[in-house]
Order: C-alpha cells, then sequence, then structure tokens
C-alpha cells in the first residue's frame, strides 16, 4: 500500500470516529437537556403542591404543565421515591385522581412542640358506624342512613362533618330533595387508604349487627 493510500485510510478513520464522538455528545446533551426538564418540571409540581397546601387534580397538574397525565404521575411518582429514599421530612399522599404534599407522619411528635395540638377527634361506635355507611353506600341520604341504623343519626353526621370525615354531595331529586353526604379526603387521609375502591368488602351480617345494636340503644334508652 502507498503512502499516499495510508494516509487516505488514516483520514477516513479520523473522521469516523470523530462522527461517532460528535454524535455520543449529541446524544449526551440531548439526555442532559431532558434531565433538567425534568427537573424543572418536578420543581414546579413542588412549588404548586406546597402553595395550595390540599389535594390537587393530577389533571390540573398536566394543564399547567402541558403534559400528559401519564408522564406527570411519572414525575411525582420520581419525586415520592426521592422522598422516601433521602427521608425527607415531606412525602406525597394520593387520593384517588389527586395528589398531595404532606408532612411526614413520623414528623408529628416534633410539629406539635412548635405548633397548637391539633384537636382530637372522639369517634364512639354510633359516630363509627354511622360513618360505616355513608362511606359504603355514598351518596346516601340522612334517612337511608337511619333507616339501616334504625334510630335517629344527627348527632353522629353533625359530628361527622364537623371533623370534616363527610361533606354534603348536593341533594337528591326526589321530594323533600334530601341532602346527599358523601366521605371527604380527609377520611381518606384518617384512614390509609387512597381512593373508597380500596375499603375492604362489608359483610352484610354487618349492616344488621348495625341495625340491632341500634335497636338495642333504643330500647336502653326507653328503659332509662
Amino acid at each position: 500500500m502507498s503512502a499516499a493510500e495510508k494516509d487516505k485510510l488514516e483520514y477516513e478513520q479520523v473522521s469516523l470516529d470523530l462522527g461517532e464522538q460528535g454524535y455520543m455528545e449529541q446524544q449526551e446533551n440531548l439526555e442532559q437537556q431532558i434531565d433538567m426538564e425534568e427537573r424543572k418540571a418536578e420543581s414546579i409540581l413542588e412549588a404548586i403542591l406546597f402553595t395550595m397546601g390540599e389535594a390537587v387534580e393530577i389533571s390540573r397538574l398536566a394543564d399547567v404543565l402541558e403534559m400528559k397525565e401519564k408522564n406527570v404521575r411519572k414525575l411525582l411518582l420520581h419525586m415520592q421515591e426521592r422522598y422516601r429514599q433521602y427521608d425527607r421530612g415531606i412525602a406525597l399522599t394520593w387520593l384517588e385522581d389527586s395528589v398531595q404534599l404532606c408532612t411526614k407522619a413520623e414528623m408529628y411528635e416534633y410539629l406539635i412542640k412548635i405548633a397548637k395540638t391539633p384537636r382530637k377527634m372522639t369517634l364512639t361506635e354510633t359516630v363509627l358506624e354511622t360513618l360505616s355507611i355513608i362511606a359504603y353506600k355514598q351518596p346516601v341520604t340522612r334517612v337511608e342512613i337511619e333507616r339501616i341504623r334504625g334510630v335517629s343519626c344527627d348527632h353522629a353526621i353533625n359530628k361527622l362533618l364537623e371533623y370534616d370525615l363527610i361533606c354534603e354531595l348536593g341533594r337528591l331529586d326526589a321530594p323533600g330533595r334530601p341532602l346527599l353526604f358523601g366521605t371527604t379526603e380527609q377520611f381518606l387521609r384518617c384512614f390509609g387508604v387512597t381512593s373508597i375502591d380500596d375499603l375492604p368488602e362489608i359483610n352484610p351480617v354487618q349492616v344488621e349487627e348495625f341495625k340491632q345494636q341500634a335497636e338495642a340503644e333504643v330500647q336502653l334508652q326507653l328503659d332509662v
């Protein structure tokens, strides 16, 4: 092989190496750009959730970021893992199709040292039974609840409204237009579920037990 041919081969090899190197650098720059965009999107999500202080629908977050919901969910899952991995004081809580930025439960003992002690909820058996009926039958009217329990449930419903465990969902399109009740996001947080679909199945026998216990309450009141 002549010297000229060798020089030509060497030149072609160098050109090929530079081409591959340029392509690799281009890919690396592209990946860095994507990472920067994702970090910025996560920062925006964190700022929104921190400022709102309550659960925000993922669809709304997607609209703000101008992204598909599935991509927003991916970012949120990555954020959730980072909070867990680095043992941060905050965490993401999923509530059906919404997400909320919260302090971790294990930080409670430190929070109460600097903030007012939150009001303690007292859930009696009567209140819990009423809450169970609403959770499984929602949307449900007061009359339907009382039909299952067999007694007035005004006190229990008022307590549940006070504790923000239930809320009014509107009115039934029927004579008298009675109020409809359902559970709230606070209910999901308190009982550690992300959706009412995650609630355990209720046995019909338990509903009958509710009735019997309520009837016993009425009889006790009559005897007194």
